[in-house]
């Protein structure tokens, strides 16, 4: 199994996915600092993933730090972190959660807080492991026998500690003995698809089919295709889901052909806050990933460029959402809180 983060004496030790798939490299982030590089950078991406990036940085960044006036560096070093990527929820989660901890612990010696927080953090990225299974397990009975899965973006173990929610579908299809292949949105402008996902599926043997963005609606509507499965970045009270570019257009065009459309998410990738998607905020990024492709020039000098990294698929496109604790469908203003008061082992 590809495991993207781990914690280690050195740093903590990532899978470098800009450099993905022409190099495997592996990355030591030894500082708060550096983990919050790779998270702006997209070293590490993917909501789940970079919420477990974000736990161990506040872990070694409070290993780092001064015992004397730990509290505002602790402050400091959470609000680094936060300051990385605004979409992805689960990085606010990953460091919400480390912040409870931590105001439980202030009584106790900086050795002893470093440690419970490294503990923390390590638990963090192995339940998630055991998340994405569940979602697996969950998601698997949906999928069609002897069908293909199209999928945008790229929401498998390199998107999460391991595993994967989306592509953990897919690898719970197939581990209980369903045939099937997937086709990969190439999910323009920063390749995951391509670059990420058919790597994933390559390593696990299961056939990829690698596709432009605009021929998604060619094959749905072909009848080649079994359902749409997709990650999520943050789902608002509603069901509006938050996902990379794209994916609403996906949606879109499968609920014209009849398609159903999945999203696979853990219950941490709820904001509930939220009442629908219109209040999801929108990280922006820069225009050279528009404009070049691996480096090389595109567009003309000059080129006005817009990019949004996600957009928003209105709940009334989405089949069900499906979490580690089970599956919801409309109305996902019900069956959303239901899931999120659901307590239980996975």
């Amino acid at each position: 199994m590809i495991q993207t983060i781990l914690w280690k004496p050195e740093g903590v030790v990532m899978i470098d996915q800009t450099r993905l798939p022409l190099e495997e490299i592996y990355v030591t982030c030894q500082s708060y600092q550096e983990v919050a590089d790779a998270i702006r950078t997209m070293v590490i991406r993917g909501a789940p993933a970079i919420g477990v990036a974000a736990a161990m940085g506040v872990a070694i960044g409070v290993q780092q730090a001064d015992a004397a006036g730990l509290d505002a560096q602790f402050e400091a070093i959470c609000a680094e972190l936060a300051s990385t990527r605004p979409t992805a929820v689960n990085l606010f989660w990953g460091i919400d959660r480390m912040k409870r901890l931590y105001a439980s612990l202030r009584h106790l010696s900086h050795r002893e807080i470093t440690e419970r927080l490294v503990a923390e953090a390590i638990l963090v990225c192995e339940e998630d492991i055991e998340i994405n299974k569940a979602i697996g397990r969950h998601g698997a009975p949906l999928v069609p026998d002897n069908s293909t899965i199209l999928t945008h973006c790229n929401a498998g173990a390199l998107a999460t500690a391991g595993y994967g929610t989306a592509l953990g579908v897919v690898r719970a299809a197939v581990e209980a003995g369903k045939t099937i292949d997937v086709f990969s949105d190439e999910t323009r402008p920063f390749l995951q698809g391509a670059r990420l996902t058919v790597w994933e599926l390559q390593h696990d043997g299961i056939p990829a089919t690698l596709i432009t963005d605009n021929m998604a609606g060619h094959f749905l509507h072909s009848g080649r295709i079994g359902c749409v499965i997709v990650g999520a970045d943050r789902i608002a009270a509603n069901g509006d889901v938050a996902n990379k570019i794209g994916t609403y257009g996906v949606a879109v065009l499968a609920k014209e052909n009849n398609v159903p459309f999945y999203v696979a998410a853990p219950v941490s990738t709820l904001d509930l806050t939220l009442p629908d998607g219109t209040h999801i905020p929108i990280e922006e990024r820069a225009s050279a990933e528009v404009t070049h492709i691996q480096g090389v020039r595109m567009a003309p000098e000059g080129t006005v460029v817009r990019n949004p990294a996600f957009d928003v698929t209105p709940n009334r496109y989405v089949t069900a959402i499906i979490s580690e604790r089970g599956v919801a469908r409309a109305p996902f203003t019900e069956s959303l809180r239901e899931l999120a008061a659901k307590r239980g082992s996975l």
